[in-house]
């Protein structure tokens, strides 16, 4: 079409060109895949806890993050299987690889799902349905793994279609058809939708996208907050301008603990948060970063979540200096729950993330400096110094190797160390429009 000198071209229409692929019960699919006897079969993957469920123990109602022994009283017949990393994430890498045979726009989320843009695909490989079938007949036929796709016109629309597609199934999202397809769906399906959220979403009557859409925003953001209202407001209304970014940094890292049931206490804080803390500093230094901001969650026996945060003048990277800001946040947040006595999950993360350069000294001028977790003081600049050399060593000798007594501890128990680095692997990369995201092993 031919445009006059400064006149306004017309918009081009919206296409469903955004796609969403997740591989479906990864951990435990990949199990039934390098056993054959298990497939058909109600398997988990952990022991004590629930790392990952097949779809056939899932229907029992196991989940990830379930201890081993509600699993086996909701489900007698299930296996537990332990955990092949290695193939994980070779099999992860393997399904980016056939996505980006596809297009080169591929953003990598977690290690079994990603987004990828097929709009300059278009011309060579025809419409973005038939692309999204081939990639599931790929990976089917290649990797011997089931992956769920769907097709929209946004990033969370198409996010949302995966898992509406699953197990094993295509689910397009044209233009024009949005409201049709997001109304009648649970709250639940949209990113940032947890228990907690959608309890409170449920006692107004909000059980449904189209309800949500429906409601005011300042119904909204009075009943979950400015930030968390709007968002979850706009993403109900398909509102979702985020494009799909190739080589964007994590603004933040982060790690949780389910705990099930545990009476708080301020040695299960420090224990809990202090291997939580050492995970979280030891990336952060791997990837030369530092950060002002400290995060904890405390996630109480009723699913209720509070969050306490406090912004530093400066940025660290020390495991014990943010082990005790974390546990000095946890502590304030239980005091403003003096009702609270049980609680099932600790999380903490850092953000304003900047990257790390060499240490800088400072002059004890001012004794109201925080000493210890300043990193340019003298007892500040020993624990710089005694984290780096601990890596050093945990490089070499691997991870087991040196540590700090409560993590080393906390360590042996629970969630085996090869699994938490790949549930966090991407978690910290991973975008989060709604209030915080269900971790690896609690997807669809």
């Amino acid at each position: 079409m031919f445009v006059a000198s400064g006149a306004m071209a017309p918009a081009q229409p919206l296409r469903a060109t955004i796609l969403h692929a997740d591989l479906d019960a990864f951990y435990a699919s990949v199990e039934q895949l390098l056993d054959p006897s298990l497939r058909g079969r109600p398997i988990a993957v952990g022991g004590g806890v629930v790392l990952a469920a097949s779809y056939e123990a899932k229907a029992f109602g196991v989940h990830g993050g379930m201890s081993g022994r509600r699993a086996r009283e909701l489900c007698p017949g299930l296996t537990f299987v332990g955990g092949h990393f290695r193939e994980y994430q070779r099999l992860g890498d393997a399904m980016v690889d056939v996505l980006r045979d596809f297009t080169p726009v591929v953003e990598r989320i977690s290690i079994d799902e990603a987004f990828l843009d097929v709009t300059g695909s278009v011309h060579l490989f025809g419409p973005p349905a038939g692309m999204a079938a081939e990639i599931r007949r790929r990976v089917g036929a290649e990797l011997g793994l089931p992956v769920s796709v769907g097709v929209a016109t946004t990033k969370h629309l198409a996010k949302v279609a995966s898992q509406v597609a699953k197990p094993d199934g295509l689910v397009v999202v044209e233009a024009g058809e949005e409201r049709e397809f997001l109304d009648p769906l649970p709250v639940e399906l949209l990113w940032g939708v947890g228990p907690a959220t959608r309890e409170r979403l449920g006692s107004r009557g909000i059980r449904t996208i189209g309800a949500l859409a429906a409601t005011s925003p300042a119904t909204l953001q009075k009943l979950l907050g400015s930030a968390v209202g709007a968002k979850l407001g706009s993403l109900a209304a398909n509102a979702d301008p985020r494009r799909i970014e190739t080589g964007r940094r994590a603004g933040s890292m982060g790690a949780q603990s389910a705990l099930g049931r545990r009476v708080v206490s301020e040695q299960l804080l420090r224990a809990e948060l202090g291997f939580l803390a050492d995970r979280v500093a030891t990336r952060l230094r791997a990837k030369g970063r530092a950060g002002r901001t400290v995060t904890v969650r405390v996630r109480f026996a009723g699913m209720r979540s509070v969050t306490r945060s406090v912004t530093l003048p400066w940025a660290i990277s020390v495991t014990l200096t943010l082990a005790e800001l974390g546990v000095g946040l946890a502590c304030a947040a239980l005091a403003d729950e003096p009702g609270e006595r049980e609680i099932t999950l600790l999380a903490i993360s850092v953000s304003n993330l900047v990257p790390e350069s060499a240490l800088q000294l400072e002059l004890d001028l001012d004794a109201r400096v925080d000493q210890q977790h300043r990193p340019g003081t003298r007892s500040g600049a020993a624990r710089w110094a005694s984290d780096r050399a601990m890596d050093r060593v945990r490089d070499r000798f691997g991870r087991g190797a040196l540590g700090y007594g409560d993590v080393m501890f906390r360590s042996g128990r629970g969630v085996p160390d090869e699994f938490r680095e790949l549930a966090e692997k991407d978690a910290a990369a991973l975008p989060e429009p709604g209030a915080g995201h269900r971790h690896a092993d609690e997807r669809r």
